[in-house]
This record gives C-alpha cells, structure tokens and sequence, in this order.
C-alpha cells in the first residue's frame, strides 16, 4: 500500500461540509412522471440525433438519440412511456440542448425484476468498446465518452489505470457510498476497464480519510484476486482532478496542452467504473445515476439513484421540499458546479449533485478591484497567475492569454475561493477558455 500526502502545489483545504450525507445510505428516487432527457449530455460535438416524434411509445433503456459524430454519445430513455414532445433546454453549464420530453407510462423492462450477468470476460477489447459505446456511457463528472477515452492509439501503451475514488469537492458523498455499498461492482468494473486497457500497472486511490471505503474496495478486490495496488492520497483540493492524481501518485506532471495519455496514464472516477459494469456486466445503458443533494435550504439531505431527465423540482419534493428559500442552487460541487436559476432543470449523466445553500452557506460580498495579493497565484495547482489571464481576457486578449497557460485552467474554482476581492475568476477564465479555443488560439 503506497500513501501520499498531497500533491505538489497548493490547492486548497476547504471544509468538506458532508456531515449532512455522509451517513446516509442511496436511495432509489421516485421515477418521475416526466422526464426531460437532453440529447446532449457529451463534453464536445452535436447533439445526440433525434430518432423518437411526439406520440411514440419508448420503452425503459431504448436508444432515444443516437450519436451525431464521433465525440458524441447514445442516449437513452429512462423511462417506459410516451413521447410528449421536443424542446430546447438549457444545461447547467449554458449550452443549449435540444431534448425529449416523456411521459411516464407501460411496463418496465428492468425496475424490479432480476438481470442475469452477461459473460463479459471472453469477449475482445473492441467488443467490450462496442458495449460501451452502445450504452451511452460518458464519464460521469467529466462528460467525455468512455469508448473515446479507453480507445488507445497503437502507437502507445498504457503504464499505469488510477481508479479514482478521490471525492473532495465539499457537501458531495454519493461516490463514496457507491464504494461502501457497491464495492464489488466497482472492482468488476475496473476489472473490464484492465481487460481493455492492459495496463502494466493499476492503482485504486483513495482518500485516506475514507479508512471504510478503502477496506470495503481491498476487501474487494482480494476477493476477485484483482491485482491493484491500494493508495491513499490527502484530501486537499482539487486532488481528485486527475492530472493532480498523476502528479501525485507517480510524480509525473502531465505537459501544458497535453493529456493523461501523454504521460502512459489513464484516469477514470468511481462513478464512471461503476456505470462500465452496468453497461457491460447487466448490459444495461445510462439511463439513472448517483448523486448527493445538499445544502441547508433543503429539508431532507441524501444521496439518491435518480433517472436521468428528472427535473430538480421532482428531486426537491423526494427530499422533503425547503425549509427556506435557497439563495443559491448549484448544480455539481459548490467548487466546480454551475449555478442555475430553472427548477425544472435536468439531471443529466455527469450530474455529481444538486445543492441548495442558504445565504449563510455562501459569501454574498462586494466584488473591489484586485488587491494584488497573490493568494489566487498561491492556491493555483496548475501554477497559473489567473488574475493576470483574467485582465488579459477581459480586455480581450484572448490569444495571449491562451499562450500564458489559459489552456491549462481545470476551472477547479481555487482562485475564486481564495480572493477576497471577490473576484469572478472562474467564470471569466471559463469564457476565455471558450473563445480562444473557438479562434484556435488566435489573438
């Protein structure tokens, strides 16, 4: 067992606020009676093309959307029922999508009933990618389809497999249940992931202050005979970002512009191993996830199994409703969510949680002019200076901003966190980032 404190650089120790989940077990929510499943639910490209009109009948799991390129995703339906109608929507992070409304009705072909296990283990490295592909699978934090990522170029080789089981973003906890209660499921996942990547080496990161989890998934894995290594990083933040993984557990910095790849190493999360032993093992597409709701405006904080396309307002009234009005509602952590304003929102496959936060979980001050402080160059794990990117951007000098390491940003929230000017950092570099890179760099 290796054990690693932090990575390098600074990062952050924010209070990790899970006390309001961290004891309660998943819950099934409620399947809604309308879901709102977006054809977009991929980092990159088109949106998934339509194959469903108003008035068709869909089953549980049929393919509703198919991918409209090769960085797109399947999508599927979650429930049985009868097609409503199409309409555009707004996801968390701004883009627009357009998706498939269903109203709930018929029988369902898996809730409640017994799944056999598919025989997986003889099958090629291609066809567990095809499984993959064909059940929509996308990382469920980062939104980028899993076959793309596990495909590897016959000019490399894959060194090292971290399955990381880092949750540091605050309040969130639904990983770290998936780990306590489904810790063979997600050890058969990374089984499926070995088998297509051949790996020379694989590691399962935990948190070392997840002393449970780490013993549920050695458990785990010692009795599949599974031969990864246990290692427990620290809990500063952003350590579950998974070019600070590298850093941290091989002391190899993945290079500017560059990827995990670059450096021999693949990253996936739990929850994204996990939904690779549903897709394969129960053959079984992307169509619910776990995720955490919190935050003090909400009456009954939990971690839940949730359809995707369940609208937030179906998720608020599962816990209970409010017991005051949020001032915040946050979609993902409160470090590198999106904050959003429509209650009839989706949850979508990269859905990590729903946050209600009351005006005393957030600091509500005025924004002043920057201080020059230096605390945002301090805490950057990337070693950025994001004051100086974000002036370049504002006044739009967006192609040196991108040559001074704006390609680098992981929007990990550190600087924003740190400023007490209170300075939007995150968005603005966001922004930047976007523009650049639709100009390819240019100025």
């Amino acid at each position: 067992m290796s054990v690693r404190q932090s990575f390098s650089r600074v990062g952050i120790l924010p209070r990790d606020l899970k006390d309001l989940t961290r004891g309660q077990a998943l819950w099934n929510a409620s399947v809604p009676v309308v879901s709102v499943v977006p054809l977009l639910q991929h980092r990159e490209g088109d949106p998934a093309a339509c194959l469903v009109a108003p008035g068709d009948v869909v089953r549980e799991g049929m393919i509703i959307g198919r991918a409209a390129g090769p960085e797109g995703a399947h999508v599927h339906s979650p429930v049985p029922g009868t097609v409503r109608e199409l309409r555009e929507v707004f996801l968390p992070d701004g883009r627009r999508s357009p998706a498939v409304v269903i109203e709930l009705g018929g029988e369902f072909d898996r809730l409640g009933k017994s799944v056999r296990k598919y025989p997986w283990e003889n099958h090629s490295q291609k066809d567990l990618l095809g499984i993959i592909a064909d059940k929509g699978v996308v990382g469920m934090e980062s939104a980028v389809p899993t076959h793309l990522k596990y495909t590897i170029p016959k000019n490399r080789r894959v060194d090292l497999f971290i399955l990381n089981c880092s949750e540091c973003e605050p309040y969130l906890t639904a990983n770290h249940r998936l780990m306590l209660e489904k810790a063979p499921q997600i050890v058969e996942g990374a089984r499926i992931v070995a088998k297509i990547l051949d790996p020379r080496r694989i590691l399962i990161a935990v948190d070392k202050s997840r002393k449970d989890a780490l013993d549920a998934l050695g458990q785990a894995a010692k009795a599949a005979e599974f031969g990864a290594e246990i290692a427990m990083v620290g809990s500063w933040f952003p350590q579950g970002d998974e070019k600070q993984m590298i850093r941290t557990l091989t002391g190899l910095e993945v290079p500017s512009g560059g990827e995990a790849l670059d450096v021999g190493a693949v990253v996936s999360n739990v929850g994204t191993v996990f939904a690779v032993y549903e897709a394969v093992a129960l053959l079984k597409p992307v169509i619910e996830k776990a995720l955490t709701v919190a935050g003090g405006a909400i009456r009954n904080p939990g971690n839940l199994k949730v359809r995707i396309g369940t609208p937030l307002t179906d998720l608020v009234e599962e816990c209970g409703g409010f017991v005051e009005m949020p001032e915040k509602i946050v979609i993902g952590g409160p470090m590198t969510g999106s904050a959003i304003f429509d209650l009839s929102t989706p949850v979508t496959k990269n859905t990590t949680g729903v946050l209600f936060l009351t005006s005393r979980e957030i600091r509500n001050s005025r924004r002043t002019n920057c201080l020059r402080c230096g605390r945002c160059v301090e805490a950057c794990p990337m070693g950025l200076d994001p004051t100086n990117l974000f002036k370049l951007i504002d006044h739009g000098a967006y192609g040196e901003a991108f040559g001074q390491g704006l390609k680098d940003c992981r929007e990990c929230g550190c600087c924003a966190y740190v400023c007490p000017a209170r300075i939007p950092l995150v968005q603005g570099l966001r922004v930047g980032k976007a523009v650049s890179l639709e100009r390819g760099g240019a100025a």
